[in-house]
């Protein structure tokens, strides 16, 4: 399916006027849409998956801003340390601590968000409150990650009530740990909303959408 053009101008134009930066998702998709969206201004691009980002990454032009937004395991952190722009989905001490040694070994100071487990679905991925103040408190001794802001999905549901309680839940701790992040000192981002609850997560606070199939249209895992 071809890159939906006037989907994203729209959408562009929405998040333009509030603020909200869009990263598009392209995992599964392949580099000549990602290039299409890239002629037409688009700097921010989600992968999911280590290996697909370290290849579009090398093929790609250098000025895109690639953003890790899938489950990162630690033994693959040293593969994207050298240009990941930021990380969304820390959702461990252990894999803080990893990011900031591969870091250093880089020479660089990598971008990361807190991912807070929001959802009802046990399979989401995130840390609850007391585990995100213990990262806080231990901010101070990682001197190659910086701690930009939290990342959270809500559930996947059609109650959109829900899915804003959700959404308010995780702002609510986004306000709090603004508070905690003195050392961080650049608490900025709340990447919440996806395709289909993103006007909802805008209206709650977010700064930061991934939007994939809205743009790209449905994807085709390999068997």
């Amino acid at each position: 399916m071809p890159v939906n053009i006037e989907k994203y101008k729209e959408i562009t134009a929405e998040l333009i006027k509030k603020k909200v930066t869009l990263i598009a998702v392209s995992k599964t998709k392949p580099n000549e849409d990602i290039a299409e969206l890239y002629d037409l201004g688009q700097r921010h691009f989600g992968e999911n998956y280590v290996q697909e980002l370290v290849d579009k990454q090398a093929a790609l032009p250098k000025d895109i801003r690639w953003h890790f937004i899938g489950h990162l395991q630690s033994n693959k952190v040293k593969y994207i340390a050298p240009f990941v722009y930021l990380i969304h989905g820390v959702d461990s001490l252990k894999l803080l601590l990893e990011i900031n040694k591969q870091a250093s070994k880089c020479g660089r100071v990598i971008d990361c968000l807190l991912q807070v487990h929001i959802a009802r679905e046990e399979t989401k991925f995130g840390m609850d409150a007391s585990e995100i103040s213990e990262v806080f408190s231990k901010i101070g001794e990682l001197e190659n990650v910086r701690i930009c802001g939290l990342m959270g999905m809500a559930s996947l549901s059609g109650d959109m009530e829900m899915v804003r309680a959700e959404f308010k839940q995780l702002k609510n701790l986004f306000n709090k740990c603004s508070e905690w992040s003195v050392v961080s000192g650049a608490f900025w981002f709340l990447s919440m909303g996806m395709s289909g609850d993103y006007k909802i997560a805008v209206e709650e606070g977010s700064t930061m959408v991934r939007i994939g199939s809205l743009l790209f249209g449905a994807r085709e895992y390999p068997e």
